[in-house]
């Protein structure tokens, strides 16, 4: 597994919690457990997770406030976040995605083989720091996205953004000069009904645009439409 931290739990029914910790450690992940939101922020700042699975519905606090607020730190910020709740409406997946998550699992829905197996991927598409060739870059003035890598640099200094973040961003800058509607957005990021009335996508780049700084004028916004990456935003 990627990274020094562990996997951190955060579900305040005992059972589930136990049973998540046991089949993880079980497949060879180092595990921490909260069953509250002062717990869970107190233990991501102290363990510095390579995952956090965060429970939607929580004593103290709701699971999208502690998502806000591990995305809002610095040292938190680019930790993959999977939801895990007994809300399965379309609305509760798309709030999740708006405030960061990476991704979704619904407890009706529960199946440990299947949770493994996203929290394995999850941690693939994070994980990888090894250097590439130039071939799997692209780069646009200051900006450069290191694909294979999985990394971003503005101006030679790397920037931290989430899996899903990153996923966007690359969705952009392989098809510079195009028009992508927010509705492509949706199904080729997030693989959401490209017709759901959500601000997602709108949501996610203004985010995206204030890690970018320098580099986040290659963003353009087509109103109406959506949004184009420009090769040259001055020209």
């Amino acid at each position: 597994m990627a990274g020094d931290g562990p996997i951190l739990i955060v579900d305040d029914e005992d059972d589930l919690r136990d049973l998540l910790d046991i089949n993880l450690r079980r497949e060879g992940f180092r595990t921490a457990c909260a069953a509250t939101a002062a717990e869970a922020l107190t233990l991501a700042a102290a363990e510095r997770p390579v995952l956090v699975v965060l429970d939607l519905m929580l004593p103290d606090m709701s699971g999208t406030e502690v998502c806000r607020r591990l995305r809002a730190s610095p040292e938190t910020a680019g930790v993959p976040i999977i939801m895990l709740t007994a809300k399965g409406e379309e609305i509760d997946r798309v709030v999740g995605f708006e405030v960061g998550a990476d991704d979704y699992v619904v407890k009706s829905a529960f199946s440990m083989r299947e949770f493994v197996l996203r929290v394995r991927a999850v941690l693939r598409r994070q994980a990888s720091k090894a250097e590439v060739p130039d071939a799997a870059r692209l780069t646009y003035g200051v900006l450069e996205i290191d694909e294979e890598g999985h990394r971003v640099y503005v101006g030679g200094e790397a920037i931290d953004l989430t899996a899903t973040e990153f996923k966007l961003l690359t969705a952009l800058a392989r098809r510079p000069g195009r028009v992508q509607t927010r509705g492509f957005l949706l199904e080729e990021v997030w693989d959401l009904p490209p017709d759901l009335n959500t601000r997602t996508v709108d949501t996610h780049v203004k985010r995206l645009r204030e890690k970018l700084g320098a580099a986040s004028e290659h963003l353009q916004t087509v109103r109406g439409v959506g949004y184009r990456f420009a090769i040259d935003p001055r020209g």
